[in-house]
């Protein structure tokens, strides 16, 4: 027999209780389907990071091609940086608007379309263009697909998930440069860009098939003004960073312009933010303890991950006659350590019982240990297997950071997931940005410095001296002294980036050991 379902108790007053809030949708994944989403989020996220590097080695090549200046050619990759650091601190507002899937999914679709684009560039100008757009494109991609990860693997796999996430984020910078020189040596060079389109495609099916959006859009109003003094900030900070070596720094007008326009625009984009009751960039998240230092950790991390990958090619290339092949591939040894530690970070990682300061800690002890022993490596006469050590112990150290002090940081702050994420990642950018504006600087410095002491010891009352110019011209000389000057060079600096390291290393002690 059917009843009628029974009324609801009413309260005193004689109203019906509201129901209780609906519990948040699970978005956690398990089996095939699980791993059809891992695939097509880190094909994304692994796209993103090959071409932070990738481009790189291929400049001559593109430099001569399109009849660019070696100062116009630096753009094709200082536009790509610039449009990247922009988006990677709005991402989190990003996904709130137009919801996390949809973002995603627009972000993999405008990166693919502007890699074609670039590949089919006849012109310096439209290829700077398009590496512009596809900066901006790429810069959603990583820490929404951190967040992604997160969610599909559920808080009981959440060092699984990160150790992935991680192996995606830190083999994409070691690969690019072994497959921009493979390119480069045996295609053209568009096909640095063309190689994103297949894997950019297969990437938006799995994404758009199988990934369950979790949250809608919401309607979140743009904060003009905001928006403006940010991209005026970093903008002109990323340029300050790219160019100011080139341009001699301070010395030069534009550059000491750009820095105004940065510092002036940094302060009065944190003053505005501060005020807002729905900030475009939450600055507040920076107050958790985890956050705070993870941006630091990351930031030493950046000095031996970047030190290496852009000094070390230079050298190889320069000084020893290697291929971009051969450099490529030395710079890709760094990934065979985290390749094979992927799964056992993330039971590690996973194990309460672990300390992950002393896991993070031991990596950046080994990052730094690894461009030291680096440094003690280079000289006129070393060859391929002179960096194999070195190389596979930084790689070693970098598996040991990224995924535990990712763990430490969502662990701490759930609930901030995608605003913690975001600074993380564009700590990590922009630490690499400042690495490579001070090697640089260090490294002509420290050239000129030695050339200046090779030269001063050079005199005819040496016996070794008077002996080389009975058979040699005064120029072949010069060129030695020059050639020894660079040398000692290259190795000053990648043994102060391995030391900085070092000592930036206890400042894992400030995490806290369990994050409530």
């Amino acid at each position: 027999m059917l009843t009628a379902p029974r009324p609801a108790a009413a309260t005193s007053h004689g109203s019906i209780p509201a129901m209780p809030p609906a519990a948040p949708v699970s978005l956690v994944e398990h089996g095939t389907r699980r791993m059809l989403i891992v695939a097509g989020v880190m094909l994304a996220a692994l796209l993103q990071m090959i071409d932070t590097t990738i481009v790189n080695v291929s400049l001559p090549t593109i430099q001569g091609n399109l009849g660019a200046t070696v100062d116009e050619a630096i753009w094709i990759v200082t536009a790509f940086v610039v449009a990247n650091v922009v988006v990677i601190p709005i991402t989190p507002w990003l996904q709130r608007r137009l919801g996390r899937k949809r973002y995603f999914l627009i972000s993999i679709a405008g990166f693919t379309l502007t890699s074609l684009l670039c590949g089919l560039a006849t012109s310096l100008d439209a290829l700077i263009l398009f590496r512009i757009a596809q900066g901006a494109f790429g810069g959603g991609l990583l820490s929404t697909a951190q967040v992604i990860m997160r969610d599909t693997f559920g808080p009981k796999e959440l060092g699984l998930s990160q150790s992935i996430f991680a192996f995606s984020t830190v083999l994409g910078p070691s690969i690019g440069p072994t497959l921009g020189g493979i390119i480069t040596d045996n295609w053209s060079w568009p096909w640095i860009f063309d190689v994103n389109i297949v894997p950019g495609i297969v990437a938006f099916f799995l994404v758009w098939r199988f990934l369950r959006d979790g949250d809608a859009p919401k309607r979140e109003p743009l904060d003009g003004v905001a928006l403006a003094l940010l991209i005026a900030a970093l903008a002109s900070l990323q340029f300050v960073l790219d160019q100011g070596q080139q341009y001699d720094w301070f010395s030069d007008s534009r550059i000491a312009w750009a820095t105004l326009i940065s510092v002036s625009s940094g302060v009065a984009f944190v003053w505005w933010e501060l005020r807002q009751r729905a900030p475009i960039v939450d600055l507040r998240v920076l107050r958790y303890r985890a956050v705070s230092v993870a941006v630091l950790c990351i930031i030493a991390n950046a000095v031996g991950v970047f030190g290496g990958a852009l000094l070390l090619p230079q050298f190889t290339v320069n000084m020893l006659g290697f291929t971009s092949t051969q450099t490529g591939i030395l710079i890709g040894l760094r990934a065979l350590p985290v390749v094979f530690l992927t799964l056992p970070m993330g039971r590690l990682t996973n194990n309460p019982r672990v300390d992950l300061r002393m896991l993070i800690g031991f990596g950046l002890l080994g990052n730094g240990a690894g461009a030291i022993w680096l440094a003690h490596a280079i000289n006129s006469g070393a060859t391929f297997a002179s960096f194999v050590g070195p190389q596979l112990l930084a790689g070693l150290g970098i598996a040991f950071v990224y995924s535990p002090l990712l763990v430490a940081v969502l662990r701490a702050v759930p609930h901030e997931a995608a605003k913690a994420s975001s600074f993380i990642i564009l700590a990590f950018q922009m630490g690499g940005s400042v690495t490579a504006a001070v090697l640089v600087t260090l490294l002509d410095r420290r050239e000129a410095f030695h050339q200046s002491i090779l030269a001063g010891s050079i005199t005819l009352h040496s016996e070794a001296v008077t002996q080389f110019l009975q058979t040699h011209p005064p120029a072949q000389l010069l060129a030695l002294v020059t050639q020894q000057a660079t040398v000692l060079a290259y190795a000053d600096v990648l043994l102060a980036g391995g030391v900085a390291v070092c000592v930036l290393a206890p400042l894992v002690i400030l995490l806290k050991r369990k994050p409530a």
